[in-house]
This record gives structure tokens, sequence and C-alpha cells, in this order.
């Protein structure tokens, strides 16, 4: 397995990986094409995958605001869950982020993903119960 940045010619696939895997996502807003492409220029974007024998397996949006990291979007195919693929992408995050200087790395996961809460818990990430998420959007699509 491989894990390396995502690239613009890598859509197709990562949306098929994300479709395979359930993760819904906003495919006439910030997921599509163009979007995605954009993303991959920003100096902040850790977008990666993990690749075995020419297929991705696995992604992770890693991104920071120059203080604080972040993890979104971590999909593994559900053919090759269970193989250590989801820690080995967030160790590599974690490391991308670690050499920028960003000390706290976050991650927002739904309440009902207990696959995901499990998974972080053993990477030894804290739940935090008494925060809560506000987010104002300029579409539904957004």
């Amino acid at each position: 397995m491989i894990i390396r940045k995502l690239r613009k010619d890598d859509y197709k696939a990562f949306t098929i990986l994300w479709d395979n895997a359930k993760l819904p996502y906003k495919r006439q807003g910030r997921d599509r094409p163009d979007e995605i492409e954009h993303q991959l220029k920003q100096p902040n974007a850790i977008y990666l995958v993990a690749e075995i024998g020419g297929n991705l397996v696995g992604s992770i949006l890693g991104t920071h605001d120059g203080r604080k990291g972040w993890i979104n979007r971590l999909a593994v195919s559900p053919s090759y869950r269970r193989q250590g693929i989801a820690s080995r992408l967030v160790a590599e995050v974690e490391k991308r982020l670690s050499k920028l200087g960003i000390e706290v790395i976050a991650c927002l996961i739904e309440n009902q993903n207990s696959v995901s809460i499990q998974m972080f818990k053993r990477l030894r990430y804290k739940k935090h119960s008494n925060m809560v998420y506000f987010s104002k959007r300029r579409g539904p699509e957004a």
C-alpha cells in the first residue's frame, strides 16, 4: 500500500470510494470536481489517498488553520477495512501537520458513526462532550 497526495485525475475513483464506503458528500457543492481541484491547490490542504495495486482503497482530508489541524472525510473501501489503512492515513496526516508545527488535531464525527468513534478512541483521541457544533452554510450543497 502506498499513501500519496490526492490528484485531480483521481476524482472519479475518489467518489466511487466514497460511494462504496457510504460516505455522504455534496456532489453538486463543495465536493464537485472543480471545488476539489480548487481545494487541492490550497496550502493548508493535506488530501491523501491509500492505493493498492493502482486502486484507491482509502482517503482522508486534512486541513489546518495555522493553529489547529482537522481530519475530515476518512473513508476506507469496505473490502479493505480492519487492515490498518485508516490508522495509517490518520498517522500520515498527523505527521504532516506536526511538521507544520500544528500541535492540536481534531475531527468531527456524527454521533451514529460508532465505527469511526471507536477507531479514533483507539488512536487516543479524546471525546469532548461539552462542545456544540455550529455551522452557517450558503446552501444545502455547501
